[in-house]
């Protein structure tokens, strides 16, 4: 059951695009004073080494940021390169502030991501939860790095059970309730999809503004096609606006489909500014890794 090790694939193409839009969207709830709930459902071990044991094993750093990395300077070295789209440069700057010597040794997952952005004075507060023995451990020893006090709670409990507990959310000092809640399960187990869509039903009667991230993959699974369908039937039902954006970098060259190849975030109540952030950011992400045949990137939306 806790076979899964994030670190095996931190900084592959599906964490550049469930990042990219984390910090879109974080980014732009940030405009508004009031103070944020954000919780990550599983968070993983929170930091991660791209040239440790782990990431070398799997490799899937070479086909997400390392190549995105290395496309982008060589269009940069071109003259009258147009500057980057501002939720990709934003995301780039973002694995540069953890990285101050240039290279790219340091990929941060989710929760550092959330605390980097963090807004002290308005109090926002993030609440993670992972399971996996080893990855709660390496979370709470990376967190406590931070030196963030309460700002940040960390538990090792199932994300989806203890999700309830959080909404809706404690009011912020200005006496508004926000949160943001990014779920990312690792899909090894069936039942994984069913508890995404139990838990963004309940979400959805709890808290009905929330805006909700769902990053799921894109596999030769039923329950894999049925998850996005399923939540747009969900948001439709609450009325809700949602978002749906995939990116699939194609077989690898020499014509196999080895590992996952391509993944989809979606997202309830999704900024208004989301929908073209995102287009402007893959049209440039989606060639810079597509490989092979078969790559492509889509944004659509309620």
């Amino acid at each position: 059951m806790f076979s899964y090790r994030h670190a095996f694939h931190a900084g592959n193409h599906a964490d550049v695009l469930k990042h990219i839009t984390l910090v879109a969207t974080l980014q732009h709830l940030q405009l508004k004073e009031g103070g944020l709930t954000l919780v990550d459902t599983h968070a993983g071990a929170g930091l991660y080494r791209l040239d440790g044991d782990y990431s070398e094993t799997g490799g899937e750093a070479q086909d997400g940021i390392f190549k995105l990395l290395g496309t982008l300077d060589a269009l940069a070295a071109k003259k009258g390169a147009k500057p980057l789209p501002q939720a990709l440069q934003a995301y780039l700057d973002m694995i540069a502030s953890f990285n101050p010597q240039g290279q790219a040794k340091v990929y941060p997952g989710s929760p550092f991501i959330l605390h980097h952005l963090l807004r002290k004075q308005a109090r926002d507060r993030i609440r993670l939860f992972e399971m996996h023995p080893t990855d709660s451990k390496s979370l709470a020893a990376n967190v406590a790095q931070l030196d963030a006090g309460r700002s940040i709670m960390l538990a090792r409990e199932d994300g989806f059970e203890s999700l309830k507990k959080l909404l809706p959310p404690p009011a912020s000092a200005t006496g508004s309730k926000r949160a943001m809640v990014l779920i990312d399960p690792s899909y090894e187990i069936k039942s994984d999809y069913p508890k995404v869509s139990a838990s963004i039903q309940d979400c959805l009667k709890r808290f009905p503004t929330g805006t909700y991230l769902v990053w799921y993959p894109i596999i030769a699974r039923t329950e894999a096609h049925d998850l996005p369908r399923r939540l747009k039937t969900l948001s439709n039902q609450s009325q809700k606006p949602w978002l749906n954006a995939t990116l699939a970098i194609g077989r690898n060259t020499d014509g196999s489909s080895a590992g996952l190849s391509a993944s989809g975030m979606f997202v309830i109540n999704p900024p208004f500014t989301l929908k073209e952030k995102l287009k402007e950011a893959l049209a440039v992400v989606g060639p810079a890794l597509a490989r092979g045949t078969g790559h492509s990137w889509e944004v659509e939306h309620s």
